[in-house]
């Protein structure tokens, strides 16, 4: 997600259209997950390519309304955890890592997270929240070094914190009842594009390794993205050009820039089975992010799986509402039995 605006706004680009700005409550506690359910740091000490923050986590809720529910957001996050949600009745073996979006500056914690936790579980799945670093204060500001968070290569912090939380969730596989061979990812937005820079980083760590988890593959088995950014070329020439650090995005001279994927993403045949999902409104990230990535994996001979809608715009989660498009869990449902994660 392309974002313009400091923290407490970001995510809310696609806001600015409404009648009504939107009020933003901040100053809580820093979040924590429901009665019965406990994060856990997932660096054992310092964490690695740790930038300095402009204060403490930060906890805020968006009252503009998604489907007849404001949502809460975390920000300036430092010390990344993850947390475990057991499946609720027959257990499938299956687990999925979930990656909220709110474009590498907050995180879209129950919109693009908890429930999307509470859905997975519902079905037998085990999900795993993560909680990646966003420590930046505003998005890309002009006047400040780039990034404090964003997307890979710009910046390694939010793949390290998940290539680190996929080869916890395998070394901790028998003690969670989980098959080592049946971990997914999913990820909305820049969580979509986290899924997709795992999809594809998946050979080597980022980071020098701490303990036995380090030893483990961190290469998902499926791969969920959902109305993502930063996939296309264009898109990452827009990132490049942020902030007062600049780089240059090579690619072929001859390339369609909307359609020729992000050239750090590099999608080989080993890319796990992928579904994407995106409204062809989208005002925050275009829809080319997910085209570029599907022709990439179809390329690849990647097994893919892509759904786009007229309608739906940016940023709706789970949340049902009458546009078609928010009946996509029961897609994704489908397509994990298709492809052998979950019985059909």
């Amino acid at each position: 997600m392309r974002v313009e605006f400091r923290v407490g706004t970001a995510l809310l680009a696609f806001l600015a259209l409404a009648a009504r700005e939107p009020r933003l409550c901040a100053g809580e506690p820093p979040w924590q997950p429901s009665p019965g359910h406990t994060q856990v740091p997932i660096w054992p000490g310092v964490v690695p390519d740790a930038l300095p923050v402009e204060g403490p986590e930060v906890v805020g809720t968006v009252e503009k309304v998604i489907a007849g529910r404001p949502w809460s957001y975390v920000g300036r996050v430092s010390q990344p955890t993850m947390t475990v949600y057991s499946p609720k009745g027959g257990n499938t073996g299956a687990a999925v890592v979930v990656f909220p979006g709110g474009g590498y500056q907050i995180l879209a914690i129950d919109l693009e997270g908890t429930e999307v936790c509470d859905w997975l579980t519902s079905k037998g799945i085990t999900c795993i929240l993560l909680k990646y670093r966003v420590p930046g204060e505003g998005g890309y500001p002009k006047s400040a070094s780039y990034p404090k968070s964003g997307p890979y290569p710009e910046s390694p912090m939010a793949l390290e914190d998940a290539q680190r939380a996929l080869g916890l969730v395998r070394f901790h596989a028998a003690e969670w009842h989980i098959d080592p061979h049946k971990i997914g990812v999913l990820g909305f937005s820049a969580g979509g594009h986290l899924v997709a820079a795992m999809s594809t980083h998946f050979g080597n760590r980022l980071y020098s390794a701490v303990d036995a988890a380090d030893k483990e593959s961190c290469r998902p088995d499926s791969a969920v993205v959902i109305y993502p950014g930063h996939l296309s070329v264009s898109a990452a020439e827009w990132d490049a050009k942020q902030g007062t650090t600049k780089y240059v995005v090579r690619h072929p001279p001859n390339a369609d820039k909307d359609l020729a994927v992000n050239p750090e993403l590099p999608v080989t045949s080993q890319t796990p089975p992928t579904f994407l999902l995106q409204a062809e409104d989208d005002h925050v990230d275009n829809v080319n992010d997910s085209l570029a990535y599907y022709i990439a994996l179809k390329k690849a001979g990647v097994p893919v799986e892509m759904h786009l809608y007229a309608k739906g715009g940016h940023a709706f989660g789970l949340r049902r509402a009458e546009l078609p498009i928010t009946s996509w869990p029961q897609l994704v449902e489908t397509w994990l039995g298709t492809i052998g994660m979950i019985p059909r």
